[in-house]
């Protein structure tokens, strides 16, 4: 029971870095406009480089340990082409949620395996919570941007849903952590689907919107990101 509620637990917090981020967003405000850009871009090149972390240091390396090459190549191509086939779709219904829908097509996925990962006794558990929490952070301020620039959604509206949806988490997890701890192979082809999505996300949707011209601070945002990721490897491995 103890282990169940440390999983709960773990998932809440990482999924209410999502409200976390839109408040920054809320009330983020710099007076110098080259300032606030350089800001906001390197939220997003952070972002980037937490989510790439999360792909290179645990879902990847979790995920090929229990499946042959062939299977493993199909369930990241399949969440690559996933997460396309979503884009295309909100791209075509014209909706201003396509960050939202992203963030949590990262995070239910994430959640899922992060409840397996405890029920194994995986010494990335912790690892991958922390990586969720701190991509959650700059999704979440995205996503608010994303919302807040129609008229059709209120700040406390968005913060609030953002709240509500981090519920999700848990819920996802327990998911994992109840019925799937004895399938490995389902929850390697889990990482590995939401690994190819991830991966497609930063390229479609972070990446372009980092560089600024005759600015160079944005891009350190993704290698700070990344080096916390490493970080924490490091230091549970140790």
């Amino acid at each position: 029971m103890s282990l169940l509620l440390t999983v709960i637990a773990s998932t809440l917090l990482a999924g209410l870095a999502m409200p976390l981020g839109a408040m920054i967003a809320r009330f983020e405000k710099v007076g110098n406009e080259w300032i606030e850009q350089e800001f906001r871009h390197s939220v997003m090149a952070f972002g980037g480089g937490a989510l790439l972390s999360a792909v290179a240091l645990v879902l990847v390396p979790e995920g090929i340990a229990h499946l042959n090459p062939l299977a493993a190549c199909i369930w990241f191509m399949v969440g690559g082409l996933s997460f396309m086939a979503l884009d295309i779709y909100l791209n075509k219904i014209d909706t201003p949620a396509t960050q939202l829908a992203a963030m949590l097509s990262d995070f239910i996925p994430e959640s899922i395996a992060l409840g397996a990962a405890f029920a194994t006794g995986s010494n990335n558990a912790f690892l991958l919570a922390a990586l969720i929490a701190l991509q959650n952070v700059p999704e979440g301020f995205n996503a608010y941007r994303e919302l807040n620039a129609s008229s059709a959604y209120k700040p406390q509206k968005i913060i609030i849903m953002f709240c509500l949806m981090a519920v999700l988490g848990p819920i996802a997890a327990m998911c994992g952590y109840l019925w799937l701890s004895e399938s490995p192979e389902i929850i390697a082809a889990v990482m590995l689907f939401a690994s190819g999505g991830i991966l497609y996300s930063i390229f479609q949707d972070l990446a372009p919107q980092v560089k600024l011209e005759k600015r160079w601070a944005p891009p350190m945002g993704a290698v700070f990101g990344f080096c916390l990721g490493m970080l924490g490897l490091m230091l549970t491995t140790s």
